[in-house]
């Protein structure tokens, strides 16, 4: 073999050759990567969207809106920030630049749940949340509430609208989780979900009633005010489910905000 093949075939000019191919695979990933992050966020805002545009009770269930039928209508919402820990709007936060996930993470943005409170499982949670009001005309017809707590596997991120009585259960939706699939991934399923309207979240005294029942629920009874069915073969979501809804609209939750809006009603905020 000449000494020119040897060269060829020599191992640093292999190195050479996978370095520089490693290389170009790298800032062709890197670079997709970069192009693609754009239309993967607008994907996730489309598919948030859809979500919240479905709880708003404006459009009939059946109805089909483009993406861009989708991101209008959320624009029309009266979007706000608010305190949780008062219950207060607070106008300083632009709702566009407030990422409530981020925010929980951030000891500045964030408090501590005392273990004997933290019925949801977060350790953490933000002081601020995203809110969303629906308006017919002048009065008020749904408040959209963000909720999320720890299952069985995963942590549950969902959407509760409230009627104008703010007691009411408008609709509800679980848009992200990774439950066992097939029995706690139910909560995800519409049949369930649509059992949620119409359900009472307090009680009388002002308690929060509701909850995911131990078995099915007799339409007419009087379980049936606050409870749903159970979800067959997860237990431990269900109950989860129950744990995150109690812990959120309770004293710790968007009680003190819930309150403020029956003493002192909003009035309408110009759409976006």
């Amino acid at each position: 073999m000449s000494d020119r093949v040897r060269k060829k075939d020599s191992p640093t000019r292999a190195l050479v050759v996978v370095l520089a191919v490693s290389l170009a695979c790298s800032i062709l990933v890197s670079s997709a990567s970069i192009i693609l992050k754009p239309i993967k966020l607008q994907n996730q805002k489309v598919e948030r969207s859809r979500h919240i545009v479905a709880l708003t009770g404006l459009f009939p269930a059946d109805q089909a809106l483009t993406n861009e039928e989708i991101l209008q209508a959320v624009e029309q919402l009266d979007i706000r920030v608010i305190n949780i820990g008062t219950g207060d709007f607070d106008d300083s936060k632009d709702p566009e630049g407030f990422d409530a996930r981020a925010a929980a993470n951030s000891p500045e943005l964030s408090v501590d749940v005392p273990p004997d409170d933290d019925l949801a499982r977060l350790g953490r949670r933000a002081q601020h949340a995203i809110v969303h009001l629906v308006w017919d005309g002048d009065e008020l017809k749904r408040v959209i509430l963000p909720i999320y707590g720890q299952g069985m596997w995963s942590t549950l991120h969902g959407l509760l609208a409230l009627e104008a009585d703010l007691n009411t259960v408008g609709a509800v939706t679980f848009y992200e989780q990774a439950e066992t699939a097939g029995l706690g991934d139910q909560i995800t399923r519409p049949g369930w979900l649509k059992k949620w309207q119409g359900r009472q979240l307090f009680n009388n005294q002002g308690e929060v009633a509701f909850r995911v029942a131990a078995g099915p629920v007799v339409e007419g009874s009087a379980a049936a005010q606050h409870q749903v069915d159970a979800i067959s073969g997860a237990t431990v979501t269900a109950l989860s489910v129950t744990r995150l809804v109690e812990y959120w609209f309770g004293p710790n939750g968007y009680l003190p905000f819930l309150e403020n809006l029956r003493s002192q009603p909003p009035t309408r905020q110009a759409s976006g």
